[in-house]
C-alpha cells in the first residue's frame, strides 16, 4: 500500500469546505478507514505537465499495477466533468487550478492516464497555459498534485 496516500475528502483547500489535510498511513493504520473519518485512499502516481495547442496535458502514471487500475477507474467513472488540481505543501492548499475554461478528456495509459485540457477559445486557452506554468513551477519546488474530477481526488504525487 505504498503507492496509495490518505486524503482528508472534505475540503481540499476550497473556501468554506471543512479543513484540508493529507496524512500517510504508518504501519498500523488499516486499509479501509470508518466511514465516519472523511478518509479516502488516493493512488500516488508521478504527474507530468506540459503544455500542448489550445491547453495542458498532464500525464499521470505509476510502476504499481493495482494503483494504476484504481486510477483509470476513477477516471472512468468521473469524467466529463469539472477537473481541477490542488498543489500541496506539507499538507497545505497552495494553489488550486479549475479548468472550467476549457475541455478535459481522459485518455487512458498502460501506467495510468493522460487529462488533456485544452479550449477553443484563444483567451481561455492561455489562462489554462498559465495554470500549467504555475502547477509545473510548484511541483519542481515540492508541492505534492492532487488531480481531482468533480471534486474527487483521482490521483496524487510529485513531478
Amino acid at each position: 500500500m505504498m503507492n496509495m496516500m490518505m486524503m482528508e475528502r472534505t475540503g481540499m483547500g476550497m473556501p468554506g469546505m471543512g479543513m484540508q489535510g493529507t496524512a500517510m498511513p504508518s504501519m498500523g493504520m488499516p486499509a479501509t478507514m470508518p466511514s465516519g473519518t472523511g478518509m479516502m485512499m488516493v493512488p500516488r502516481c508521478t504527474v507530468k505537465m506540459e503544455r500542448v495547442n489550445g491547453g495542458m496535458k498532464m500525464t499521470c502514471s505509476t510502476d504499481d499495477p493495482l494503483a494504476a487500475s484504481m486510477m483509470q477507474s476513477l477516471c472512468n467513472m468521473l469524467q466529463g466533468g469539472l477537473c481541477s488540481c490542488c498543489m500541496m505543501m506539507n499538507g497545505m492548499t497552495v494553489c488550486c487550478c479549475n479548468f472550467s475554461m476549457g475541455m478535459c478528456k481522459c485518455d487512458m495509459t498502460k501506467n495510468g492516464v493522460v487529462v488533456t485540457c485544452t479550449s477553443g477559445d484563444p483567451k481561455s486557452a492561455e489562462m489554462i497555459q498559465a495554470c500549467c506554468d504555475c502547477m509545473a513551477t510548484m511541483c519542481k519546488g515540492g508541492c505534492t498534485c492532487c488531480v481531482m474530477m468533480n471534486n474527487t481526488p483521482v490521483c496524487c504525487g510529485g513531478c
